[in-house]
């Protein structure tokens, strides 16, 4: 049988792992429920401070399974499927709001919920030649796992309009043009540069970085006074955390501070 989702463990970084290569790491209904149990369970894990996802092969994500879905035999009702697919989009959610940072690893093909999935976390890193497409409206689909939401955000409403609407298909460097990637790595370096990224997150100052990930969601649809708010709140807390002490001491003592993550 094989692993659809392979999950290691390493400092604090949680490296996931989409593993269906031959279909380039389409989401079968076995890999997105794989993928959410594995992502809700590192939310509430405290060894658990950073996740790094990728796909296995030369994909990240093509997406939703399209032979399957042609293969038809769907005996569910309309109410029964929308259920499931919302239960299964909970992924993105988690990858977007949970208070540790989450990096997607882009190389080949990240394409419908695919680059959806990339979309929800916080860092993407792409190599030239991956392919990013949103590919929905090209097999009649409107979207789903809430990249209508996030890249309406990340590349503003109007790019976000033509990409779901033409589906184009941008290069690593032309994601990286418009700010849908944040980096871009040759394939050969690609794998080191982008575990030396989540590496630092998963060693830095873990109650921080959730509050300044909490700070900057909220910017997205709160008013200004919330926003205020909810900074002088968290950095106060910050302020009390083990993570502050120790940067400061560290500062004092000219070193590199070691963050506990807490």
């Amino acid at each position: 049988m094989e692993d659809v989702l392979l999950e290691s463990l390493d400092d604090g970084l949680l490296t996931l792992v989409m593993n269906r290569p031959q279909v380039r790491n389409a989401l079968s209904p076995e890999l997105s429920q794989r993928l959410l149990d594995a992502v809700r369970r590192a939310e509430t894990d405290p060894a658990v401070r950073a996740i790094l996802l990728t796909g296995a092969g030369n994909a990240f994500c093509s997406g939703g399974d399209v032979k399957a879905m042609a293969a038809g035999g769907q005996t569910d009702t309309y109410d029964q499927r929308v259920r499931h697919l919302r239960a299964r989009m909970e992924v993105s959610r988690l990858l977007h709001q949970m208070p540790k940072p989450t990096i997607a690893l882009l190389r080949g093909a990240a394409a419908g919920a695919g680059l959806s999935l990339a979309l929800a976390c916080d860092i993407r890193i792409a190599t030239p030649a991956a392919k990013l497409t949103t590919a929905f409206a090209k097999v009649g689909l409107s979207g789903d796992f809430g990249g209508t939401y996030f890249l309406p955000k990340i590349v503003g409403a109007a790019r976000a309009r033509e990409l779901y609407m033409l589906g184009d298909i941008l290069t690593g460097e032309q994601a990286l043009a418009i700010g849908l990637v944040t980096r871009v790595f040759p394939d050969e370096s690609i794998e080191e540069e982008a575990r030396r990224i989540a590496m630092s997150l998963a060693s830095g100052p873990t109650v921080a970085l959730g509050y300044i990930k909490e700070n900057l969601n909220l910017a997205d649809h709160g008013d200004l006074g919330s926003a205020f708010d909810a900074e002088a709140m968290r950095h106060i807390r910050c302020a009390g955390t083990d993570d502050h002490r120790e940067a400061a001491q560290a500062f004092v003592e000219k070193r590199t501070p070691v963050f506990k993550g807490r």
